[in-house]
């Protein structure tokens, strides 16, 4: 009797034993799989609050948690055209906790001659979230009513008018220039240090002529306090509120150009990090509130993972070098920027 019972205990301390080293096991599995991200990501926007990108950034920010599991920082990083922004970024460690907003800037700025850093090769795409264009704006106050219009004004007036951007050799100045280029006028540009300053100078009509983001410029459109003249997409927008707007091109001007917006990383990450960001971020892009708050900005989704914005990031470079070479853009804002 005595003997079974001692089996018995030692039968039960076994399975207590095994039970606890089950449990334990299991424990520092699931530990050891969840080791990023253990904390809050911060992303980089290099352009100023308000702004399109931004308003990007802000909307990644609202919905993140729910696939991270950590929060994310937005952190503002405005000047030089985005340089400042993704030079940082460059330079940050590659562990994950340092991401940043790209645009089409980010390709653009190495064209026109060495940067700190060479951003499509220092920099590691994650995805693709949204494919943007340009809007053309002005006061409504203004007799234009169409492109044509200010084309007849311009000529009649030269060097009168003034367009603002968010920056010297940005995308809006590139379409601004490629505007005064194929409508064979000249127009005089003002650079901001964000889209935000730009809006608000031309409200104040210290310029008359914008080429924005839509987020920047929809509740202004809206609202009726600016009126849009042109899109540089190569199709109108799908969202009711802008698409009314009519292409460059359906109004004669050889204009398309789009502004990609994405994700990327400082080269060099982990690819179990790699891995995990770009899988959430998927999610984040897939996400039904995500979309909306996009298709609110006036933006339309658009997603490319790593390897595909990779390729993107190649095909664009082509493009923008061949535009700013066939529209003499390249030596103009080299002799603004000197």
């Amino acid at each position: 009797m005595q003997k079974k019972i001692v089996l018995s205990l030692a039968l039960c301390f076994s399975l207590v034993s095994l039970m606890i080293g089950g449990c334990t096991y299991m424990q520092n599995k699931t530990a050891a799989a969840k080791t990023f991200p253990l904390k809050p990501i911060t992303i980089i926007v290099p352009f100023s609050a308000g702004g399109g990108t931004d308003l990007i950034a802000r909307a990644l920010e609202k919905v993140a948690p729910k696939y991270l599991a950590q929060p994310l920082v937005v952190i503002n990083k405005p000047g030089g055209t985005g340089t400042i922004g993704w030079n940082e970024l460059a330079s940050s460690n590659p562990d994950g906790y340092t991401l940043g907003i790209t645009a089409l800037d980010l390709i653009v700025q190495p064209l026109y001659g060495p940067t700190k850093y060479h951003y499509p090769t220092a920099l590691e795409p994650l995805v693709q979230i949204s494919n943007s264009t340009f809007i053309m704006v002005v006061d409504a106050k203004e007799p234009w009513q169409d492109v044509a219009a200010v084309i007849n004004y311009s000529k009649e007036h030269p060097r009168e008018l003034t367009f603002g951007h968010s920056g010297i050799g940005s995308t809006g100045h590139i379409v601004g220039e490629a505007f005064a280029s194929t409508a064979n006028i000249s127009l005089r540009q003002v650079p901001f240090r964000g889209a935000s300053e730009a809006a608000t100078a031309l409200l104040g009509k210290h310029i008359q002529i914008a080429f924005m983001a839509p987020a920047s410029v929809k509740e202004h459109i809206k609202n009726g306090t600016l009126r849009a003249l042109a899109v540089s997409s190569k199709q109108r927008l799908t969202d009711p509120a802008l698409s009314h707007i009519p292409t460059f091109t359906e109004q004669g001007l050889d204009i398309a150009l789009n502004n990609p917006n994405g994700v990327a990383a400082p080269k060099g990450l982990p690819p179990e990090v790699k891995a995990e960001l770009g899988a959430a971020f998927k999610s984040i892009i897939s996400d039904p509130e995500f979309k909306n708050m996009i298709e609110q900005l006036g933006g339309q989704i658009e997603y490319l993972d790593s390897k595909q914005s990779e390729a993107q990031w190649l095909d664009d470079s082509k493009k923008l070098t061949k535009i700013i070479e066939d529209t003499g853009i390249l030596e103009r804002i080299k002799e603004q920027k000197n």
